[in-house]
């Protein structure tokens, strides 16, 4: 959850620590705090509240100039949002400063001992143990401390130490939770996520389970817990820092709902072969393990669960593998059936989602073989997959998912594509015929968003209700349940999503006069079975004074009658609908949001990347 920051080089770390932890706020903004080391001693200012906060005290508390120095900005677990909880903690000498993001199990044993050691512990943190232990286990060499400390640590943890009397080194540590190395001329980085040092350097280091690097200037020293030297490896970020900056929007979250076509291309980009075929290099699983394949697992949480549901459309329609798609956070604990047989596909943006992560290793425990898709290279999840399907959308900063879910499910119909291809349920023509209108799309979410005025004038003239309910059948179900959860994110209201069929079976019983009800409208050509019903369902909603919002293609003239307010998206086939009907919710989401005065970007309680359980 946390955003995380080490530098060492020839700038002030003070500046670009800050610059870094601005970067990465988006992972957790309740409290933020820098340590830098200067002249043999360690300085560090810390504030509760969002960087802002931080900001404020180091104009009051300005830190010494150094060239080497750490910083944090939390999203809290372990004891509230705090000045006392605020990370670098540093320990009774005020010798070595910690950053830790993650959760440390056997902390209470290990805070228990020491005390009775005669330390003093000012938080009610897991983090602080660490600082007081490394300031045991120091005799010179940071990095073995930090070796001898990780021994004794459970859990799922990232942390970053630099000390008093090491000023040219910072030290960090891996376990469960993201970290990364940046290498520049003469200075060396450690972040949660690229973004930190983008401005910097785009070469990076992907560091492994179990690993204690060691920075300096000149060089990254890779190392087991036991201190064994550990392979690595390098890889350039394609993008650059203008890619993380607002670029003139208003919020992240309106820029990267109008990156979206240009993300849908890039996905797409390169995929198709010389003969027409699917060539999906990153993906390389053995064409015969997928020939075999009889059953298919997608395990993802939140707005990537929501793919998930969606790609099992596709996935069963194309190739007639069964597919089930499983919450993450309850998969591994249900005692689920997978042998060599099953296919797992994890879909994570971060690449670092914990329960994603726990339900994959449980997967291939079990002998299935794993695929990733992932927006984020290097990250843990496509290292610990067999093979991996990258989104290519760009950095996504707004912690409320918009161009990471149309870019997943773009991923997720490339791998249906491609199963119905290796296995021969689909013929070349039909696949080829569907990759084109994949490549369609990017156009047509081009003009959805350029009709969006009228969606933003609808959700601000909404700003005062309680709550909003989301319809739909088929694959428009998965995407009420994302427009409903957009709002729930982004404007803390009350908002469900449901199968329109379900509505008899209770949550009719939720419609009274004036509640806003906002319905996706399968396609009437093909399935119109669906439309009609859905039709149906409409009028039922109506007559009991709802409130129809209706989200229905271009040329579908049956709604126009029942629809308080029409949307209308271009016509596409039916399982890529969800690429265009999502987007109207994505913008209703975030102009109501912004109606209600709500920080749309950095909304409450919630961090971008949920790396604990």
């Amino acid at each position: 959850m946390c955003g995380i920051v080490g530098y060492v080089g020839s700038q002030s770390a003070h500046d670009v620590v800050l610059a870094g932890l601005k970067r990465l706020e988006y992972r957790g903004y309740d409290s933020a705090g820098i340590a830098v080391v200067s002249e043999g001693a360690l300085a560090s200012v810390k504030k509760a509240g969002k960087l802002a906060n931080l900001e404020k005290a180091l104009v009051d508390r300005p830190l010494p100039v150094g060239a080497t120095g750490i910083g944090h900005t939390r999203w809290a677990t372990h004891g509230g949002p705090t000045d006392a909880n605020a990370h670098p903690h540093l320990d009774n000498a005020s010798r070595v400063a910690v950053v830790h993001n993650g959760i440390i199990e056997n902390f209470a044993a290990l805070r228990e001992e020491l005390a009775g050691r005669g330390h003093r512990l000012a938080s009610e943190t897991d983090t602080e143990v660490v600082a007081h232990l490394l300031g045991e286990e120091f005799a010179g060499d940071l990095a073995e401390a930090m070796r001898r400390v990780c021994r004794r640590l459970e859990g799922a943890f990232t942390l970053v130490a630099v000390h008093a009397d090491a000023p040219d080194v910072v030290v960090g540590a891996r376990r469960n939770s993201p970290l990364v190395v940046g290498v520049g001329e003469g200075e060396a980085f450690l972040a949660s996520d690229v973004a930190a040092f983008i401005a910097h350097t785009r070469s990076a280091i992907e560091l492994g389970q179990d690993q204690v690097v060691e920075l300096r200037r000149d060089a990254v020293t890779v190392t087991d817990f036991d201190g064994r030297a550990a392979d690595v490896r390098r890889y350039h970020v394609d993008w650059d820092a203008s890619a993380a900056e607002k670029g003139g929007y208003d919020y992240f979250m309106l820029k990267e709902i109008a990156e979206q076509p240009k993300a849908v291309a890039d996905t797409l980009l390169g995929r198709i072969g010389a003969e027409g075929q699917l060539t999906l290099d990153e993906l390389r699983i053995p064409t015969q393990v997928l020939r075999m394949v009889d059953k298919v697992v997608i395990v993802a949480c939140g707005t990537a669960f929501h793919a998930g549901l969606i790609a099992k459309y596709a996935i069963e329609h194309w190739t007639r593998i069964p597919c089930e798609v499983e919450l993450a956070s309850e998969f591994r604990y249900r005692d689920p059936i997978l042998d060599a047989r099953s296919l797992v596909i994890a879909i994570s943006q971060s690449g670092e989602t914990m329960d994603t992560l726990m339900a994959l290793r449980h997967a291939r425990e079990q002998g299935a073989t794993a695929l990733a898709i992932c927006n984020t290279n290097g990250s843990t999840i496509p290292r610990e997959s067999d093979a991996v399907l990258y989104t290519h959308a760009g950095p996504e900063v707004a912690v409320a998912s918009t161009k990471a879910f149309l870019t997943q499910l773009v991923a997720c119909y490339l791998v249906a594509l491609y199963l119905g291809q290796v296995r021969g349920t689909k013929w070349g023509d039909e696949i080829l015929a569907v990759v084109r209108e994949l490549a369609r799309m990017a156009e047509e979410v081009e003009r959805v968003l350029e009709t969006m005025e009228p969606v933003r004038e609808l959700a601000r003239s909404l700003a005062d209700q309680d709550t909003v309910l989301f319809l739909g059948r088929h694959v428009g179900y998965p995407v009420a349940l994302e427009g409903a959860l957009k709002l729930k994110e982004l404007a803390y209201m009350h908002a469900e999503g449901f199968a329109a069929g379900e509505l008899k079976h209770g949550p009719i019983a939720l419609i009274e006069d004036g509640v806003p009800v906002v319905v996706v409208v399968p396609s009437p050509r093909g399935r119109s079975v669906l439309h009609d019903k859905i039709v149906s369902n409409i009028q039922e909603i109506r007559a009991r004074g709802a409130r129809t919002i209706v989200i229905a293609e271009e040329g579908d003239e049956a709604v126009v009658p029942y629809a308080d307010h029409l949307v209308r998206v271009p016509a596409t086939p039916t399982l890529l609908q969800p690429l265009v009907a999502t987007v109207p919710l994505q913008v209703f989401a975030c102009e109501l949001a912004t109606a209600r005065g709500n920080e749309v970007d950095q909304p409450r309680n919630l961090a971008k990347s949920v790396t604990v359980e």
